[in-house]
């Protein structure tokens, strides 16, 4: 559809943002928030007329677009019969919604507690992995993100810790694998792995085994950099986890339902954590879910002791409608499927070929619809576009590309050095080419930042 400009309309939106609306992760007075005016499939427009697809889906969440007719009915089915009810009481939605999440995880992740989005879920499923082991160290890695909650914050490996890092949380972070970047001067995937797993081991030794309740990972890490770990690494942070006594828990809270083109990420490396943190593609993010799927083994120890934690809107109504409808229409439409497909007949050859003629392109990686173009000032030494954690002047490549990309209609996903792909998994093949093809114009900008 093409929108129809309501110029007054947006200026009070805006008006109205600018004076009331305290936003997140934002100097509050050097931000502009575009004011967005509808959305549907894979696009959203402004209150000019102008009209974006997004390869951002959101923030990596609208897994089947905006809109979708059949989950917007669900929302509005379940309204009328039962807008909320507390969380202690058996509700339809809620009991549904956990039995098709638990029919799609990995081994025995049965159980399903229900809570407001990923941080806390990620919350909870240390909490759980503290009280199951009466440990209080939870391991995470550098480059990673679990959320903006406290505990989900201290796990998180990148700069939006720092300002909230008490030092006292009983978290140990660690380096994971990552070849193009390798903290262990690794030559192949192989020893990248080998000498991962070596550095983790060492880690807990060195911390004392019997301290260590958690292993906390991204099973594909997302904002970081959408590193996929190399073959055997999660493996053998299964072993390790099983030698030490250690709960494994994976964070699918932006890898799962679809974005790597399995139902979960874990699926693609055959292995099965003991907890896994999920939210966002749930139910597309029409109305905030998230949850963590619970292992026998751990929700034995909540058999017969309470389990000390839960949440007002744990499992709400609405939210569960939407995600049974959502996971009912991604395998009624075939979408983990379709994203698989486009991501290896379309994404990556063609983001492999922009790799050839750009030479700020220093890496591709990925599968599905989750991927990401490393940046760099020179492909030979893999210096960065910009420096790590760059802000204002220091970031003019980043937020040039972006600028350039939005001209040409697409909304992009950077973060430091890197332009992520990650657009909704039924996103059209057409639509998906037009997205590359703004790409590869936007990453002509960066060519001219390489040395």
């Amino acid at each position: 559809m093409t929108p129809e400009p309501h110029l007054q309309a947006g200026a009070a939106v805006k008006a109205a943002d600018r004076a009331h609306v305290f936003h997140s992760w934002s100097a509050q007075e050097l931000i502009d928030p575009l004011a967005v005016a509808g959305a549907e499939g894979s696009y959203f427009w402004d209150y000019e007329g102008r009209r974006y697809l997004d390869l951002a889906s959101g923030l990596v969440y609208t897994n089947i677009g905006y809109q979708h007719p059949k989950v917007v009915a669900a929302i509005q089915e379940q309204a009328a019969r039962m807008t909320t009810f507390a969380p202690a009481f058996a509700v339809e939605a809620r009991s549904e919604a956990a039995r098709l999440i638990a029919e799609r995880t990995p081994g025995d992740l049965d159980k399903i507690f229900f809570t407001n989005g990923g941080a806390d879920a990620v919350e909870h499923a240390v909490r759980m992995a503290r009280l199951h082991t009466g440990r209080p160290k939870v391991l995470s890695t550098y480059r990673s993100y679990h959320g903006g909650t406290q505990q989900a914050v201290n796990l998180t490996g990148d700069p939006r810790r720092w300002a909230s890092d008490s030092g006292t949380a009983g978290v140990v972070h660690f380096w994971g694998p990552f070849l193009y970047r390798s903290r262990f001067y690794a030559e192949t995937e192989e020893q990248e792995c080998a000498r991962a797993l070596e550095h983790l081991e060492t880690t807990i030794a060195f911390e004392g085994p019997a301290s260590v309740a958690a292993i906390v990972l991204e099973t594909v890490p997302g904002t970081a950099g959408i590193m996929m770990p190399p073959a055997g690494y999660l493996a053998g942070v299964r072993e390790i986890c099983d030698k030490y006594g250690i709960v494994f828990v994976l964070d699918e809270v932006m890898a799962g339902f679809g974005r790597t083109g399995t139902w979960f990420a874990a699926d693609l490396y055959d292995v099965v954590p003991d907890l896994m943190t999920f939210a966002k593609g749930v139910n597309s993010g029409y109305v905030p879910l998230g949850g963590v799927a619970i292992s026998a083994k751990i929700a034995e120890t909540f058999a017969e002791r309470p389990y000390p934690g839960g949440l007002t809107y744990s499992g709400h109504p609405l939210a569960c409608a939407a995600a049974v409808a959502t996971i009912n229409v991604m395998a009624e439409e075939g979408i983990v499927e379709h994203a698989a497909r486009l991501g290896a007949e379309v994404v990556e050859p063609t983001l492999r070929e922009l790799a050839e003629r750009h030479p700020s392109v220093g890496e591709v990686r990925g599968t599905g619809m989750f991927w990401a173009l490393e940046l760099v000032k020179n492909r030979e030494t893999r210096e960065p576009l910009v420096p790590y954690n760059a802000t204002g002047q220091a970031a003019t490549p980043m937020s040039a590309f972006a600028a350039s990309a939005k001209a040409h209609g697409v909304w992009p996903f950077v973060n430091m050095n890197r332009t992520h792909v990650v657009p909704p998994c039924n996103i059209s093949e057409t639509e998906l080419k037009e997205g590359l093809a703004v790409l590869d114009t936007a990453l002509s900008v960066t060519d001219g930042y390489t040395e």
